[in-house]
């Protein structure tokens, strides 16, 4: 036991004559390493992403929800009445009519032929 950890603080295993395949293994378990590093950061990364998407959707939510609200109150009739009174326009005191147009029917060439 003691002969055995004085070689492994020695890295005899890295020298005798079967060290070739110690080094295939050394290098194999870097490169797994290497690897788990690598795809621990992009997903990090993408978190990170999803994270800020995340504010800039409510930003935006925040948004569209003040947008609507300022479109409703211009949308009432009394704020168009503020504005068409700045320029002088007053409103109608004989509400609208509405206008029906009948389309005269079109004769076929055979009633045309006919009259």
């Amino acid at each position: 036991m003691k002969g055995g950890i004085y070689n492994i603080l020695k890295a005899r295993f890295l020298v005798n004559e079967d060290a070739n395949r110690n080094w295939r293994f050394i290098v194999f378990v870097i490169l797994l390493a290497i690897v788990m590093i690598a795809n621990t950061n992009r997903y990090e990364r993408k978190i990170f992403k999803i994270k800020a998407l995340e504010e800039e959707v409510k930003e935006l939510r925040s948004e569209f929800v003040d947008r609507r609200s300022e479109l409703m109150e211009l949308k009432l009739e009394s704020t168009i009445e503020k504005k068409m009174l700045e320029k002088g326009i007053i409103p109608s005191s004989v509400p609208p009519v509405k206008i029906k147009v009948v389309k005269e029917e079109e004769k076929s060439w055979y009633k045309k032929l006919w009259q």
